[in-house]
């Protein structure tokens, strides 16, 4: 079902100062910020040769990075995000298989203008998985 690692998101206290820090001092391409209201966040990406890095900082305080933050000061790995070809499909397959959706269980539409879906960090070894339909 899952293909390609899309990309690790990294919640950061200061997104300018984690931007600076993957440009200048690892000599990554790191994007402009994009601001993403629906989903209570402003990103960047670090471009590699083979996945993205996505740093994520709160847009406003009912974000559910500033809640991530509150109780990881320093930042630290939200999720991993994987590309699938059918979003429904993986979802309609996951629910079968016992997999909880979080939210409403409809995609919403991600930073890279994609349907994404996140998956409970209880049924995935503690970690937050978003899948992203390419």
């Amino acid at each position: 079902m899952i293909g390609r690692l899309n990309h690790v998101a990294i919640a950061v206290p200061d997104l300018a100062a984690a931007a600076k820090t993957y440009e200048q001092t690892l000599g990554a391409k790191v994007t402009a910020p994009k601001d993403l209201p629906d989903h209570g966040v402003t990103v960047v990406f670090v471009e590699l040769p083979n996945t993205k890095i996505e740093l994520l900082h709160p847009l406003g305080d009912d974000s559910p990075i500033a809640k991530f933050l509150s109780k990881n000061t320093s930042g630290g790995m939200h999720h991993v995000c994987y590309e699938v070809e059918d979003i429904l499909a993986a979802r309609d397959q996951l629910i079968k298989d016992g997999a909880k959706i979080l939210g409403s269980g409809e995609p919403r539409i991600g930073a890279h203008g994609k349907p994404v879906l996140f998956l409970s960090p209880k049924d995935f070894c503690g970690t937050l998985v978003e899948i992203e339909q390419v």
